[in-house]
């Protein structure tokens, strides 16, 4: 049975890609409005784990319950209302190129429910106005830069007011003074009392914004010590 206290619990799950072993006996917990690390090489896992905790990748073994949801039993009709628990934050962005910034949100409004269009507008604006960009609100993709794409992609995130945003190398596309911009947004969405799982490459950033840090390594997931002097080569 989970605990109050933590928005997400693992206990030992095995995930798997089809018949693939990819982690093994996997057990953490995450606390609300707690904001963790999830760090590893390309092919460790990490993106497989996340993938798990929103309910695509399915448990086979172990025990896993996030934002109040059974991973491990969960019925196929509870899907879709765990993921508007869940925000997730793309790396490649995934936003409608050929639509605005306040016609991509409204995409994510009308496929997850919402109807009245007074209701929809307002919470298109105050997303935007979350995540620094209600200026931006009838540019195309393709007049953004790329933190504004971001940051377009964390507002996406945010529509349906989740409880945990998992975020699979959000700055992996972005230039090291964006990337820091990213980081203080994420900062400041977790300070608000949402948890967030960010998987991630930069180590910089781990030395930067010190956090709870897991990582992937050899098929299996273990936490390591947050602190301002990081040794990169511990992450290997």
């Amino acid at each position: 049975m989970s605990s109050l206290d933590n928005i997400i619990e693992v206990k030992s799950v095995d995930i798997f890609q089809g018949t693939n072993l990819i982690l093994n006996d996997v057990t953490f917990n995450v606390g609300r409005g707690e904001f963790i690390y999830l760090v590893g090489k390309v092919g460790s896992g990490k993106s497989s784990l996340i993938k798990t905790l929103n309910a695509e990748l399915r448990i086979k073994r172990g025990a896993a319950w996030v934002a109040g949801y059974k991973l491990h039993n969960i019925k196929e009709s509870h899907i879709p209302f765990l993921r508007r628990k869940v925000g997730v934050i793309f790396q490649d962005f995934q936003l409608l190129t050929d639509r605005n910034v306040y016609d991509n949100l409204l995409f994510v409004l009308r496929a997850t429910g919402w109807t009245d269009r007074g209701d929809i507008k307002k919470r298109i604006q105050s997303v935007l106005e979350r995540v620094h960009l209600a200026h931006k609100i009838d540019k195309m993709p393709h007049q953004l830069s790329g933190g504004e794409q971001q940051r377009t992609v964390i507002a996406r995130a945010l529509l349906n007011d989740p409880e945990v945003i998992m975020a699979d190398e959000p700055t992996g596309n972005l230039d090291p003074e964006t990337s820091e911009d990213i980081m203080i947004l994420l900062n400041e969405i977790s300070d608000s009392g949402r948890s967030i799982i960010m998987a991630t490459h930069n180590y910089n950033l781990l030395s930067r914004f010190p956090k709870r840090t897991l990582r992937c390594k050899n098929g299996r997931v273990a936490e390591i010590s947050a602190h301002s002097e990081i040794d990169l080569a511990t992450l290997e």
